[in-house]
């Protein structure tokens, strides 16, 4: 994979003036690490989406701060998203040293198909959706493979341990852990749809106060 750089300038807006940066196509952002001040930071939001569209949050973001020499290499820790409009509202990066392991989310990705699932004879349940790894920065994988081709029925399942993990990377998450399994798709119960008696014996309901046939109609009082 080709080195992704991101140019950052320091931030000078704190606290709910960052709208305007945002108004402006700018995502607030901060970079820290272990050994790291927190910094405020600026970037592009054309050029983080084009950044992140190829790093994710497990690969190598190396952040060019302006008036630094040096790029720092760095981690998506969490990305904040508006829920509507899917904004990028701030960015946290994690300044990672290359020589140490880190821990890391990595995203379950599901291939192969299933062929119960296929026919409409039972659903696929995902029960998890990333699975927590160590490694060097530089040995994170981009995602985690499951192939359920092999579920052939009702209860088949895959755990955590079934992963087959790189070189230099070990679980963090449990290994008893359920990743996915088939399950038995859902019945659809008949709806009741209520019976009125002119239903059941095919005669008309009198309406309240009608005369009944055969029946004298009731004689109006006259006004004294």
């Amino acid at each position: 994979m080709n080195k992704l750089v991101l140019k950052a300038e320091k931030r000078l807006v704190i606290g709910s003036k960052v709208k305007k940066l945002r108004r402006q196509g700018i995502v607030p952002a901060n970079v820290f690490g272990h050994t790291v001040k927190s910094q405020a930071i600026q970037v592009s939001a054309v050029e983080f989406a084009r950044v992140y569209k190829s790093a994710g949050e497990t690969g190598l973001i190396w952040i060019k701060v302006e008036g630094e020499d040096k790029e720092r290499p760095t981690l998506i820790k969490a990305l904040t998203n508006n829920p509507i409009s899917g904004e990028r509202l701030h960015v946290d990066f994690h300044q990672v040293n290359l020589k140490e392991k880190v821990t890391a989310n990595v995203p379950v990705e599901i291939v192969g198909e299933s062929q119960l699932v296929k026919d409409g004879l039972a659903v696929l349940d995902l029960n998890l959706h990333e699975i927590e790894v160590e490694a060097l920065p530089t040995d994170l994988p981009e995602n985690i493979v499951f192939d359920i081709s092999g579920l052939t029925e009702i209860g088949a399942q895959l755990k955590v341990a079934d992963v087959k993990l790189p070189t230099g990377v070990t679980l963090v998450t449990d290994s008893e852990m359920l990743v996915v399994a088939l399950g038995a798709p859902m019945k659809e119960e008949p709806v009741e749809v209520p019976v009125t008696e002119e239903e059941v014996t095919g005669a008309e309901v009198p309406v309240e106060g009608a005369p009944v046939e055969g029946e004298k109609p009731a004689e109006e009082s006259k006004p004294e």
